[in-house]
């Protein structure tokens, strides 16, 4: 092909959004004119690559916008130190599956137990399944609905989160709102319910739960939309922090 012609179609492809096309249509004709390879054979593993090309685009795109924290991934945990309940369900959960029945997956324990990083680590491998999540601290989410409830624009401040197929509340044992704040923590809540999923950290059992959303009612209306479908991650064992500033003092 002369140089106009390769620029020719070079332009074209990159006008139907191929990229990948773009940067391997001239390497492929060489190999294919080389070893005798079909125009079939040409086509498919150019689509492959556009195809294989495209999902890595998508999954950064989702993990950029997630805002999950990049330190806490699945290689990144100490998975001997879960307890054993907790590693054997952490492989089915990091699969998904739970996204697509809508379940919650939720994570109680004492500060520094490691809930944080599991609830990351399973977001983090979703991401790379394609599926969309947001991760944000639960007093920040909730600062965020009330704004929006200020400006009348809650209907579509809960429209917006609707797209992620996952929204991870981190820490919700320390928010302590006023009722204002609880309403629009449980209209996010409730809107989801049976539709979309939520990931949640607490150090607060469900019996403490009246200090977040202070009614009785409402909390119990809550706790009954997050239990009915999901899977309860308990977090036990030794403090991860304290382990480690031991560690620290030992080589110091």
């Amino acid at each position: 092909m002369s140089a106009a012609g390769s620029s020719g179609l070079a332009l074209n492809l990159r006008r139907l959004k191929l990229p990948s096309f773009v940067d391997h249509h001239e390497e492929l004709a060489a190999t294919a004119e080389r070893e005798g390879l079909g125009f079939t054979e040409c086509l498919k593993h150019l689509v492959e690559l556009e195809l294989s090309d495209r999902e890595a685009r998508k999954v950064e795109r989702l993990r950029k916008r997630s805002g999950l924290p990049p330190e806490k991934t699945l290689a990144s945990l100490d998975q001997k130190r879960l307890p054993q309940k907790v590693r054997r369900q952490l492989p089915a959960l990091c699969e998904g599956g739970f996204v697509e029945r809508a379940e919650n997956v939720l994570a109680f324990g004492m500060p520094g137990r490691g809930k944080s990083h599991v609830q990351s680590a399973i977001a983090h491998e979703l991401v790379g399944r394609g599926i969309s999540v947001l991760w944000r601290p639960a007093g920040h989410l909730v600062q965020r609905l009330l704004a929006a409830k200020r400006d009348l624009a809650l209907e579509a401040e809960l429209r917006r989160l609707d797209r992620f197929e996952v929204v991870v509340l981190d820490d919700i044992g320390y928010v302590q709102q006023n009722r204002e704040e609880m309403e629009v923590l449980f209209a996010f809540l409730a809107e989801r319910y049976e539709r979309r999923s939520v990931m949640i950290t607490s150090n607060l059992v469900f019996s403490q739960w009246d200090k977040i959303f202070k009614d009785a009612m409402t909390t119990a209306a809550a706790i009954d939309r997050l239990v009915h479908h999901s899977t309860i991650l308990e977090m036990t064992g030794p403090s991860y922090r304290t382990d480690a500033a031991k560690k620290g003092e030992r080589r110091a």
